[in-house]
């Protein structure tokens, strides 16, 4: 999952501004193709990923509830077995109990890291869906600038005014050259600024689900429990 990752990151650290300068120098939209290509396939294997992490975190959250379940029962039938003076009885289940503890323990650390595993996946997969729809949109725009530019230098062969009509398709380029940077500017703003608010409302998720189990201790201790 690292590695994948770490391609991951690369395509989303990507200067766009650099891909459209490329092109246009190239007068092709054929890296822009590549960028595209790789980001879709490196989206599905984030999605197959994602899925496999996801399925093993469920799976290691019901495993933690279940021996920490245990452990709690074991922990209150030692209390039963010391009042009913059978300190026998009480030095083996102190003993299950110890054991059922560190496996739920165990489940608790793995639960807990793949969580985080799954999470910095969907992040992933959120920041490079927003940069190639950015990108996608860009490449239609260059593509339509370049056949432009093109047009114009044929329109200038034909009409024999080769210098005054490319001096016109060079202004129109860099014009529209720029407009398509200062989208993109917008654009990584916006993917950046969502990225930002998901990975809060996660952080507060997160927190409420450890301060509701909290809560659902301290009243099962209190015998507040439903």
């Amino acid at each position: 999952m690292a590695s994948l990752l770490d391609k991951v990151s690369t395509l989303i650290r990507a200067n766009l501004h650099s891909l459209v300068d490329e092109a246009l120098k190239k007068n092709s939209v054929a890296v822009l193709d590549e960028y595209i290509r790789q980001a879709e396939n490196n989206l599905d294997d984030l999605e197959d990923a994602a899925a496999t992490v996801g399925g093993n975190v469920r799976t290691l959250e019901r495993k933690h509830k279940e021996y920490q379940s245990r452990a709690e029962e074991l922990d209150r039938n030692i209390d039963i077995l010391l009042q009913k003076g059978k300190d026998e009885l009480a030095v083996a289940a102190q003993s299950k109990l110890n054991s059922t503890q560190r496996l739920a323990d165990d489940y608790r650390e793995q639960w807990e890291r793949q969580q985080k595993e799954y999470q910095a996946l969907i992040n992933a997969k959120l920041k490079l869906e927003a940069k190639l729809t950015t990108i996608k949109q860009e490449r239609e725009e260059l593509q339509a600038l370049l056949e432009l530019a093109k047009s114009k230098e044929i329109t200038a062969k034909a009409i024999q005014s080769l210098d005054d009509v490319v001096g016109v398709g060079d202004a129109d380029i860099a014009r529209i050259g720029d407009s398509i940077r200062t989208r993109l500017d917008k654009a990584s703003a916006r993917s950046e600024l969502a990225a930002s608010r998901l990975e809060d409302q996660m952080d507060d998720v997160l927190e409420r689900g450890t301060i509701d189990i909290q809560l659902e201790e301290r009243k099962r201790r209190l015998g507040l429990a439903e």
